[in-house]
């Protein structure tokens, strides 16, 4: 509807125009709102206050010439000019019936445009370090970045998803050190556990899979490994530093290819974890690019080298710096140590500049709020590049705390570090964690309720909204049981019955959805989907309960039939954005 009335605002100005009532080279940009009382009528725009200094005219008087402009339209019954020069907009009472055909025959491609078609975008998200399962944090930005990816691809951008492997540097270190510290305590070697080294569970998972695969293949002696390491934390040391000589040390006593080996089993055990857990949570990508293909591929070294041919990178105290003090950064920062190894710094510019290689318009990065302080340096390193820094949007997504009981919740979990992704599918369900994740904007922050997630009844939202769509089911079930079968036709005959202010305000409802998907879509904001589907859902549910749908009347029953049909099309719709099913029983 909204495109409708934009269609007959640009032809009345239009025609001013063709008239001399208003400039050619005026930029015209109509925003059409829907207005907040039935007193304004359906839908204001302020086209005439936005225009009136180019026309050189007050905005009334260039509202009432573009009133009288206005094509007219079967669809409108009355335009009035409010308040400075405000254009309001009074719908005929049909106006909204023609929607229904439009959903039952568009089926599941109703609500999808094109006002992406022909742009290609990026979203980058989750890309968690492969050192451990996955938390509730990583949760959240998963249901986030696959809900503002699903939304670009139904408004037509070509949408490509991306897990960037962080399967190189220290912390990738520490894990193939971990591993084989819990292997030496299986082949019998004593020692004490570093502070800084991984200890979950998994970890002696993956050292118990090396001992059982190569018995003492890969054994050495304990007091040859720490021979000569500094202290850890524990014993009045650096835990850094310790671990950091372990590391060296692991990688002396092993050789490449045996702590190759060590490296490459932590991090496939991990990495096919990471991905089933969030295959199963409803999240695929395109592709999973490896920070270690940066090196073997010479994206960093290239990086590096166009840094520092256009000035922006400096020799200091033997390592390599980046000047993003240029860009009002509070201090320089390193991209190769002086140990010759580069920075996670250095790999995300490299790899941040081959996004922009392979050709997207757009790159999209989700990445936690611990993050802020980073961006600008990324951003001023693609313009130190001369890159396009604002092709780079980054979304920052805040953690979950859970809740049970109106406690912050203690829940068990295998490593007793913290809660994991899939411990919390187990307890709520994957349509609850999927819809519970959107339900705020990605900044704030997030309490999540588990006894509402878990409880079957209208205060949980996302049971509200399947349960409207699985009624709608039943009411054909009912309808079959009954020796009745719908007759689309008919109903669709008989739309101009459907005049009970219920009907009229489903109607009005359905017609928003296209708008609702497309603004969530460009503003990367699926919470704006998730409320709107529970207004949906309510406003059938008020309606289910207010009015009898298998009535004798057969034109005014298929005309019902009809209207709760698009509805559930519509709930179908909006919960696969969100990735969360429409079950038919409930």
């Amino acid at each position: 509807m909204k495109a409708h009335i934009e269609s007959l605002l640009n032809a009345a100005i239009a025609g001013l125009q063709a008239e001399g009532g208003l400039p050619h080279d005026v930029a015209v940009q109509v925003e059409i709102d829907h207005t907040r009382s039935k007193e304004h009528g359906d839908f204001a725009c302020n086209v005439a206050l936005a225009l009136a200094k180019a026309a050189k005219a007050k905005p009334r008087e260039l509202a009432e010439r573009i009133v009288k402009a206005l094509p007219a339209s079967p669809l409108v019954a009355k335009v009035e000019i409010a308040g400075p020069g405000f254009i309001n907009f009074f719908l005929k009472q049909n106006a909204y019936q023609q929607v229904i055909a439009q959903i039952l025959d568009a089926g599941a491609g109703y609500g999808r445009s094109t006002v992406g078609a022909g742009k290609r975008v990026q979203v980058e998200f989750v890309s968690a370090n492969p050192t451990g399962p996955l938390h509730v944090g990583h949760g959240r930005g998963a249901a986030y970045g696959a809900a503002v990816a699903d939304l670009l691809a139904a408004t037509g951008f070509s949408v490509h998803r991306e897990y960037y492997v962080n399967d190189a540097g220290r912390q990738m270190d520490i894990l193939a050190t971990s591993v084989w510290l819990r292997y030496l305590e299986l082949c019998g070697e004593k020692f004490v556990f570093p502070a800084n080294a991984y200890k979950g569970d998994y970890v002696y998972d993956i050292g118990a899979t090396l001992h059982r695969e190569n018995g003492d293949q890969y054994r050495h002696p304990a007091d040859k490994l720490f021979a000569g390491v500094p202290a850890d934390e524990p014993q009045g040391g650096d835990k850094e530093k310790h671990i950091d000589a372990l590391i060296e040390r692991c990688k002396a006593l092993l050789g490449p290819q045996g702590y190759r080996t060590l490296f490459d089993l932590g991090l496939n055990v991990i990495l096919d974890d990471i991905r089933q857990d969030l295959k199963e949570f409803g999240v695929v990508y395109e592709e999973w690019y490896s920070e270690r293909a940066l090196v073997e591929t010479g994206a960093a070294d290239r990086a590096i080298e166009r840094l520092r041919k256009s000035g922006h990178a400096y020799e200091k105290d033997g390592a390599l710096w980046f000047r993003s003090t240029d860009y009002g950064d509070e201090k320089d920062r390193v991209l190769v140590r002086d140990n010759g190894q580069k920075t996670y710094f250095a790999h995300d510019i490299a790899y941040h500049m081959d996004k922009l290689e392979r050709g997207f318009d757009r790159v999209i990065d989700i990445w936690g709020a611990d993050h802020h302080g980073y961006v600008p340096r990324v951003k001023a390193a693609l313009a130190a590049l001369g890159d396009d820094p604002s092709k780079l949007d980054v979304l920052l997504v805040q953690f979950a705390i859970l809740y049970r009981g109106g406690e912050k919740a203690q829940m068990s979990t295998r490593s007793g570090e913290f809660v994991t992704l899939r411990e919390l599918r187990a307890e709520v369900g994957n349509d609850a964690a999927r819809f519970f994740y959107v339900l705020r904007k990605c900044e704030q922050h997030m309490d999540f309720d588990l006894d509402l997630a878990k409880s079957q009844s209208n205060d949980n939202p996302v049971f509200y909204i399947q349960y409207a769509h699985a009624r709608v089911h039943s009411v054909f079930r009912q309808l079959k049981e009954k020796g009745y079968a719908r007759d689309r036709a008919r109903g669709a005959a008989g739309l101009d019955r459907l005049n009970e202010s219920h009907e009229q305000t489903m109607m009005a409802t359905l017609a928003r959805y296209p708008e609702v998907v497309e603004g969530a879509a460009l503003a990367h904001e699926p919470h704006v989907l998730a409320y709107y589907l529970r207004e949906l859902a309510n406003d059938f549910h008020t309606y289910y309960n207010a009015h009898t749908f298998i009535v004798d009347d057969a034109q005014l029953r298929d005309a019902r039939l009809n209207l709760i049909d698009a509805t559930r099309q519509v709930l179908a719709n909006g919960l696969g954005l969100l990735g969360v099913s429409a079950p038919e029983t409930m």
